[in-house]
């Protein structure tokens, strides 16, 4: 398995070092948000010279840019335009800084908004960037996330949209959190799209983080499904706001997913 970090961890670090950390704690990528007020650089704002000098940061460092976390939203009719444009400049920056894949979610579906469509406005505004990711070389990973914890409602989505470019990012957490599945059934109904995984622990019910094996959400069963399909995309920790500094949950987190393999 392969195992990154997103930069909530160690917002205040520049892109050299977030790099230096994730190689010191034995990582083997990184996922750097955007627009969060992070101090990496990593955001559709910078110029083609500090996009250079971030994929070179990371080729020199042998660090992979794991994904590009965005905060692209769909499902309200009164945004969705403007974050489809949004959506192609990431997925230009993810290109252009050498990464394969970039995170988005549905959203919170808009007032008044039915189930079926707000299916119907996220699966258009996906294949609305289906083409140009494929030809950037990047990955649009949608999220089990807000109004699409249910791994139903996100699979249904994929199967609309149909597109190789066009894939998920299981947050193992919420489908569970909320209800809408087990691990098992949330793995079964998405794994012919699983490119990518956001991992944390919580007390159960809750988002209130705990370190990975205390809390409500079983990360070895996670893995063992994962091991099934060879997957060989990332295992990235999303860990928001956490009391713990980076300097002693990144390594120990790492140390507990890999002892599941």
């Amino acid at each position: 398995m392969k195992y990154s970090f997103m930069t909530f961890s160690c917002p205040e670090l520049s892109m050299s070092e977030v790099l230096a950390t994730a190689k010191k704690f034995g990582y083997d990528g990184v996922e750097p948000r955007i627009d969060a007020n992070h101090k990496h650089g990593v955001e559709t704002g910078a110029s083609a010279d500090k996009r250079k000098e971030i994929k070179q940061q990371a080729v020199d460092s042998g660090i992979s840019i794991a994904c590009v976390a965005t905060s692209c939203v769909y499902a309200n009719p009164e945004t969705a335009q403007q974050n489809v444009d949004y959506t192609l400049k990431c997925i230009d920056l993810a290109s252009d800084i050498g990464s394969s894949t970039i995170r988005v979610f549905g959203g919170q579906i808009g007032k008044g908004l039915s189930r079926e469509s707000a299916i119907e406005l996220v699966t258009k505004s996906l294949k609305a960037v289906a083409d140009h990711a494929s030809k950037r070389g990047v990955t649009v990973c949608m999220e089990t996330h807000d109004d699409w914890c249910n791994p139903a409602h996100v699979a249904e989505v994929m199967k609309i949209v149909n597109h190789p470019s066009i894939a998920v990012n299981w947050d193992i957490m919420h489908p569970v959190r909320v209800g809408f599945a087990t691990m098992d059934q949330a793995f079964e109904m998405l794994k012919p799209w699983i490119r990518h995984l956001h991992v944390h622990d919580a007390k159960p019910e809750t988002t209130d983080l705990v370190p990975i094996g205390t809390g409500g959400y079983d990360h070895k069963r996670a893995i063992e499904l994962l091991l099934t399909i060879s997957y060989n995309g990332y295992i990235s920790g999303e860990w928001i706001g956490w009391s713990d500094p980076y300097e002693i949950h990144l390594p120990r987190e790492l140390a507990t997913l890999r002892s599941y393999e």
